[in-house]
């Protein structure tokens, strides 16, 4: 029989609560808190996650002046009166048990490193693929392609847990658009995840078919929808 850790699409897998698990196995060396709310080094992301649906365990975790996004089932939680609930959406939890073939040769790529980390970050900020801070390139591999020695495009790994990772920081400069290179580029970073026996995950806001039907062509299935939530402190009066 198989059991929840390794299906997928069973009830109550790890990848219904993937931050919370993510800080407990491959983010761990990255993890603050303790066993009933953790978040990731705020440098590298903005990730938090309970070990139930209490929220109100969250609270000496949220910066001063910033915020916690939770993905999976205590996003769906109430949060107390005295943590602030900054904006909510639904996602399409998307898994690749295989890489649909390309059908145009790939760009040529190389690997990001450190020396890339401020024009990663600035090709971030320009595109929001999702949170992106300082040290989100720490996380995993992160690959790029260069025209005329500029990124232009690039994909990587962020959240990790046993036999799972997650393609994240996927974009593409808005002068390159429409070439393919964000595809091609996920399919590298997809390819490399199934080769160490990992399967692929993302997410997607599930209102946006047009993404979602991309990631389809390139191989991934909706598992799952996830309600992702986002807390600050309460606004000053």
């Amino acid at each position: 029989m198989t059991s929840p850790a390794s299906d997928p699409a069973a009830p109550g897998h790890p990848l219904d609560h993937p931050v919370w698990h993510s800080l407990r196995s491959g983010w761990s060396a990255l993890a603050e808190g303790d066993a009933l709310a953790m978040r990731l080094h705020t440098e590298h992301g903005p990730f938090a996650a309970t070990a139930g649906q209490e929220l109100a365990a969250l609270r000496p975790l949220i910066p001063a002046d910033g915020e916690l996004w939770l993905v999976g089932r205590d996003a769906a939680a109430t949060a107390p009166p005295d943590i602030h609930v900054a904006r909510t959406a639904l996602l399409a939890h998307m898994v690749a048990p295989r890489v649909t073939a390309a059908t145009t040769a790939l760009p040529d790529w190389v690997v990001l490193g450190e020396e890339d980390a401020s024009t990663m970050l600035e090709l971030a900020l320009l595109t929001k693929p999702g949170p992106f801070r300082p040290l989100t390139h720490r996380l995993g591999r992160f690959i790029g392609v260069r025209e005329g020695g500029r990124l232009v495009a690039m994909a990587g790994e962020r959240m990790r847990m046993p036999g799972f990772t997650e393609v994240s920081g996927v974009c593409t400069h808005p002068d390159w658009r429409g070439r393919g290179l964000a595809g091609a580029l996920m399919r590298v970073v997809m390819q490399a995840m199934l080769d160490r026996g990992e399967t692929p995950f993302l997410h997607a806001y599930a209102a946006h078919d047009r993404t979602i039907a991309l990631y389809r062509t390139l191989g991934f299935e909706v598992r799952a929808q996830l309600p992702m939530m986002v807390v600050t402190h309460p606004p000053a009066n």
